[in-house]
């Protein structure tokens, strides 16, 4: 099959597979959007610019899973601080990441690929692991079922790559099964890992004082 044919039959999976879920979960997304109301209010949606193919930039939604709750010197509390008990199990699950079917509909991202970090870390790419976008990001991938949130950041980005330069369709339709077939393993991961753990390229700390700068803002 060549390349031309191999995206057709991606973006083809990737339309009838999140089209369906969208219709099918319609009424779980529904209960979710509500319960997220009331229990933290508005907005019900997490709104997040992250790269995507060619690092474009994308907007990435997710159930919104925690406060806006800040100190008295107006600096956003820690993350675990502000996880709600709702969020908490939304992202055991996985819940919190439906909304991205949207984005999978909309072309934005793929079923399986690469996941979609943060803008800051482009610039400290090499260009070995920038080439982890060139395919969209996923809501699942080769990496996730392969340690997820456990494994250091230099060995996700390998698995990255070889996805980019391995992928094809049966292999997209063996993850969503593994994926499926896995969320059980998946759910017993925390639901706030400790990136500075898996950080093992430094990634985190760089943007540490541009986070700390934008949340003094968000709180005044």
């Amino acid at each position: 099959m060549n390349s031309s044919a191999r995206e057709k039959s991606k973006r083809m999976l990737d339309v009838i597979v999140s089209g369906t879920a969208l219709i099918v979960f319609c009424p779980v997304l529904a209960l979710i959007a509500l319960a997220v109301w009331a229990n933290m209010g508005r907005p019900i949606l997490f709104r997040h610019t992250r790269p995507g193919y060619k690092a474009k930039p994308f907007v990435l939604l997710k159930f919104r899973t925690m406060t806006d709750a800040c100190d008295s010197e107006g600096n956003l509390l820690p993350d675990p601080d502000r996880l709600t008990r709702l969020g908490s199990v939304l992202r055991r699950w996985s819940l919190d990441e439906l909304p991205q079917l949207w984005n999978v509909l909309k072309g934005e991202m793929s079923l399986v690929g690469p996941r979609p970090l943060l803008m800051d870390y482009l610039e400290k790419y090499t260009s070995e692991q920038a080439r982890r976008h060139d395919v969209k990001p996923g809501l699942t991938g080769w990496a996730q079922l392969h340690g997820k949130q456990d494994l250091l950041f230099s060995k996700r980005f390998e698995m990255d790559v070889w996805y980019v330069d391995n992928w094809h369709f049966l292999l997209d339709l063996k993850l969503i099964l593994l994926t499926i077939l896995s969320l059980h393993k998946l759910s017993a991961a925390g639901a706030t890992p400790d990136v500075a753990k898996t950080d093992d390229l430094g990634l985190f700390a760089v943007i540490r004082k541009k986070k700390g700068r934008a949340e003094r803002i968000s709180c005044r």
